[in-house]
């Protein structure tokens, strides 16, 4: 089923969901969200992507968008580690007086944002830093059905997440 506008979208993380934090096997040290460890060349935490969520992902019914601050280059450099083309990117507005009012409230800084690109359609967005908060505006304001959808960032996107994001995106 799909609703008005199409499919419905599903907003990717990429830090947390796609790039866990927790401990790998093989004893690669963890390292705090947004802090790595020195290296010759790229992000050393890439080699946590799992290459299998892609063809998972691309299954799903669903548009999928980078929702992530790698903007762009999550379609440069997250893309190609996961087989997925190049997909649409939200582009974040600056900080402005009603994301200081959002943040003391407790609303994620996304939220708002993801809400107005979905204009109207059916959304899931993935993420670790989604809150309770972030639920009750979506579901107070946005004018479609929405699921938010908090992942464990220290375990990234498992099968049971997907498994609960693709039985909602085939009802939505």
């Amino acid at each position: 089923m799909t609703g008005p506008g199409g499919l419905p979208l599903l907003f990717l993380d990429v830090d947390g969901p796609l790039i866990p934090f927790g401990p790998r096997a093989g004893g690669h040290p963890v390292y705090p969200e947004g802090q790595h460890p020195p290296t010759a060349g790229g992000n050393p935490l890439l080699d946590r992507i799992d290459p299998s969520l892609g063809p998972r992902l691309a299954a799903l019914p669903c548009e999928l968008v980078w929702a992530t601050t790698w903007a762009e280059e999550a379609n440069a450099v997250v893309a190609p580690r996961l087989g997925l083309p190049e997909l649409r990117v939200v582009t974040w507005p600056p900080p402005s007086e009603a994301d200081e009012r959002d943040a003391r409230a407790g609303l994620h800084w996304k939220t708002r944002t993801l809400a107005g690109w979905a204009a109207g359609r059916a959304f899931a967005w993935v993420d670790d830093e989604i809150t309770e908060r972030d639920r009750r505006w979506v579901a107070d304001r946005h004018g479609a059905t929405a699921l938010l959808h908090r992942v464990d960032p220290s375990l990234g996107l498992t099968d049971a997440d997907l498994r609960l994001v693709g039985g909602w995106l085939r009802t939505a």
